[in-house]
């Protein structure tokens, strides 16, 4: 045949150029499997296991070379580039909605912070946000039905373990990784490990910022007890509008608080911030305060340096003060209606006022945990079986009888209100007349 003749020919006749022919061909295909091969590794879970948030660190940061309990294990896994994964659809679409039994949960990975992540429960370029581990479970379960209830849906947990990630996402709970592997008990206010936690919500709040989104931070011993995004829309203008532990009211209605006459900390359990220049600047110094000491207390560090540079007021009608870098805009939320502990258990300064309160965080008081979900449940705010409330048998009831002369006569000392006390536990022990079923 011609063509054979050919090749015969061309094979006598010049063999050096098979020869290349021949170093070309196989160059050319292992070239090919070269580049695949890279292609496919860089797809590979190990390249995502580095971290979960999207802050940058530099090979000259002194955090990649003191790897101590304080803060190395949130720095490995703050190191994400702010790349997604891929499509992160871990949650079914509405809150409570629970996922198929016969489904298998999705990998670790698929819950890591991302940009698209958060996007999938923005409203209104808001995300509400709290975090905590899996002692807390039952706080959580209330802070997220109090928002749906409310009809609030744009919200997103933080799980400090495993064991927490696991029980929400089988919940319908929207809830990432936060990367931290903390203890799954709880540490007790003031521990060491209590102090470590809560500097997570700096490196949370850092992280979120750059997305570009609005975010409402506040820990999962808050209540909500009404819609606060129609109230933070007010201030369009304002960088960061934060809670205090004020208990002496400045305003009588639902203003913010007259900045110059708050003397109560800047409370960081409930605080709103839009993702300005200057709220950017100070999660990062803020961040940065932290990291170099240890020793601080994330809430006395938030209110030193926004305190840096206080005043003057942007305006004359708003109640916003320029803070921090002379530039950032902060307001100062009512504690009327936006209660600490004190404000809504103690002197119910909203009644008081005749307002509506947004939320109650469980702080002034001293009983640890168990002293937060007994004063929630005792104002029956917290999400307990309905037995817990209405048990076999029905709880013992008093109606007291008290001499006007106990309350309203006298002075007001120890002596008066043992006098007064003693008189009630003798007509309960020995009245059976007032007591009932």
């Amino acid at each position: 045949m011609a063509w054979r003749n050919g090749c015969e020919e061309l094979t006598q006749s010049k063999p050096l150029f098979i020869t290349i022919y021949t170093v070309v061909i196989i160059g050319i295909v292992v070239s090919f499997f070269y580049v695949f091969s890279a292609i496919y590794s860089s797809d590979t879970p190990a390249a995502h296991s580095s971290a979960w948030l999207s802050s940058s660190i530099s090979p000259e940061d002194p955090r990649l070379i003191d790897q101590t309990l304080n803060n190395s294990q949130s720095e490995k896994v703050r190191a994400a580039s702010t790349s997604s994964p891929g499509k992160q659809n871990v949650w079914p679409s509405s809150v409570w909605e629970v996922p198929p039994s016969n489904k298998k949960m999705p990998p670790l990975k698929d819950f890591r912070l991302t940009k698209e992540l958060v996007q999938q429960r923005v409203k209104d370029n808001v995300v509400i946000v709290t975090f905590g581990n899996y002692a807390f479970m039952d706080f959580v379960l209330t802070w997220v039905e109090k928002l749906t209830d409310l009809g609030v849906s744009n919200l997103l947990v933080g799980a400090l373990d495993t064991k927490l990630l696991e029980a929400l996402y089988w919940k319908g709970v929207p809830v990432f990784d936060m990367g931290s592997h903390m203890s799954t008990v709880d540490v007790g206010w003031g521990t060491p490990t209590f102090h470590k936690m809560g500097r997570e919500k700096v490196f949370l709040i850092d992280s979120i910022l750059p997305f570009g989104f609005e975010v409402l931070m506040c820990d999962t011993d808050t209540v909500w007890l009404k819609n606060p995004l129609p109230y933070l829309a007010r201030y369009p203008a304002a960088d960061i509008l934060t809670s205090s532990d004020q208990v002496i009211p400045t305003v009588v209605d639902d203003n913010l608080e007259i900045w110059q006459e708050v003397s109560g900390a800047y409370n960081i359990g409930i605080f709103h911030w839009r993702p300005t220049a200057s709220a950017k600047n100070l999660a990062k110094q803020w961040k940065e305060m932290l990291l170099a000491d240890d020793k601080i207390w994330d809430q006395n560090g938030f209110n030193e340096i926004l305190q840096s540079q206080l005043g003057p007021s942007v305006d004359d009608d708003s109640g916003l003060v320029f803070a921090f870098d002379g530039k950032l805009k902060l307001g100062i939320l009512p504690a009327s209606i936006f209660c600490s502990g004190h404000t809504y258990f103690v002197q119910a300064m909203y009644q008081q006022l005749r307002l509506e309160p947004y939320a109650v965080h469980t702080t002034f008081q001293y009983g640890g945990t168990e002293g937060k979900r007994h004063r929630l449940r005792e104002a029956m705010l917290f999400i307990d079986p309905p037995d817990y409330y209405n048990p076999p048998g029905g709880f013992l009831s008093f109606k007291p009888s008290i001499p006007k002369s106990l309350l309203l006569s006298g002075e007001h000392n120890v002596e008066s209100h043992f006098t007064l006390i003693n008189h009630q536990v003798y007509t309960y022990r020995l009245d059976p007349i007032h007591i009932c079923i």
